[in-house]
């Protein structure tokens, strides 16, 4: 058993961590267990609670997030195949930065304070993924110094971070407010801190309150990082102020 906190950097609505961050902390702990044929599913269970001591366990059948009895999320490893369809077409960085200038969420964001895409979180990503037509979004995005490990690479938490709100984005967002609910990731290589990456998601569909996405992190060199698939949950956004 580890004992984490999700400080207030990390958050996503007003009172609550990110949830791209938070899956990446329990679906990191799993990928240590498992082996690579598997991949690790995040089903986040409530909203995650701020600067707060909570237990993270993790053996091969699964980890778990708690908050004294109450479960925050849990991973289990599913079949690699789960994420075949999730890798999408890359983009060259100058339409990537062409497409941020339509990023909706510099003048109408739920949640600005957001870890990954808020404006209002100056220590965030500062992530902006704009339209790129069909059902597409894509933005650039440069690691700063203190995301990285040791060996200077990007920690993998922050990667499955990066993963979360390109794919939000495709989402009708103003319209449809929406939490993340579910993420099942696969990180295949971790960057440089300060290399040009580039993110995109895709809308794959919805059903009732739920909308399912995807989305893909290449490198520089256009080598793919990481890639993921979503559920999201659509929401009241004054119930997380």
């Amino acid at each position: 058993m580890n004992l984490v906190r999700v400080e207030r950097r990390f958050q996503g609505p007003e009172r609550s961590g990110n949830g791209g961050y938070v899956a990446g902390l329990v679906g990191t702990a799993l990928a240590g267990k498992i082996g690579s044929d598997v991949v690790p599913k995040v089903t986040l269970r409530m909203p995650p609670p701020l600067e707060k001591e909570l237990e993270l366990t993790a053996d091969a059948d699964g980890a778990r997030l708690l908050d004294a009895d109450s479960l925050v999320a849990q991973a289990v490893p599913v079949d690699g195949d789960f994420l075949a369809d999730a890798t999408i077409d890359p983009v060259l960085p100058e339409e990537a930065r062409v497409a941020e200038a339509a990023y909706r969420g510099l003048t109408d964001h739920p949640f600005p304070t957001c870890f990954v895409c808020g404006p209002a979180n100056s220590r965030g990503l500062q992530l902006k993924p704009g339209p790129v037509g069909d059902g597409r979004t894509a933005c650039t995005w440069k690691p700063a110094a203190d995301l990285a490990r040791h060996d200077g690479l990007v920690d993998e938490i922050f990667l499955w971070s990066a993963l979360d709100c390109p794919g939000g984005w495709t989402i009708d967002l103003e319209g449809r407010p929406s939490v993340l609910g579910q993420l099942t990731a696969c990180i295949d290589a971790r960057p440089q801190a300060g290399e040009e990456c580039v993110a995109l998601g895709r809308y794959l569909g919805e059903d009732g309150r739920k909308t399912f996405t995807a989305s893909t992190l290449y490198d520089a060199d256009g080598r793919v990082l990481a890639r993921a698939r979503h559920t999201w949950i659509t929401v009241d956004p004054a119930a997380f102020n």
